[in-house]
């Protein structure tokens, strides 16, 4: 689709607001289209327009997409749900994405982000400490992976 392409180079130019208008219009006239729906709740994001954002992204989860933009999707919602306060929509949207993207460590620090907003320390640093042995190539990190990694589900305890 010509206009479609026309939008994402638009917002790859920095020219949001003309690429949102487009990808309105692209959404207004194929409202079942899930890469248009989604791609137009991206263009929200960008222009810091969260709410704007949410039903583009949840049409689109809902009609379907392919890994790489279910993906962004789920990141993209559960963000947006988290920017505005609502913590338990977000867990609940980061969670359906990590049964579908379990080892994606993007969507695992995003959802520590909203766990952290619900007062879950415990469970929202044994996430980020696991990606972080996991990923790390800093070597007074790799060093001590084994300690970090044995400590991140354990912070609480004594001995």
């Amino acid at each position: 689709m010509i206009e479609l392409a026309k939008a994402i180079k638009l917002r790859g130019d920095g020219k949001l607001h003309e690429s949102n208008e487009i990808l309105k219009d692209l959404a207004k006239n194929n409202p079942d289209d899930a890469v248009i729906n989604y791609q137009c709740a991206w263009s929200f994001d960008v222009l810091g327009k969260e709410a704007e954002a949410v039903p583009y992204y949840e049409k689109a989860l809902q009609i379907g997409l392919n890994d790489e933009d279910a993906l962004g999707a789920y990141i993209g919602l559960g963000s947006t749900y988290r920017a505005l306060g609502s913590y338990q929509k977000s867990k609940a949207i980061f969670e359906r994405g990590l049964v579908r993207f379990p080892e994606n460590n993007a969507l695992k620090t995003f959802y520590a982000m909203t766990l952290y907003n619900l007062e879950e320390h415990i469970k929202a640093m044994e996430i980020l400490l696991t990606c972080l042995v996991q990923t790390s190539n800093d070597p007074d990190i790799t060093s001590y992976k084994r300690a970090i990694g044995f400590y991140a589900d354990k912070l609480d305890k004594t001995w």
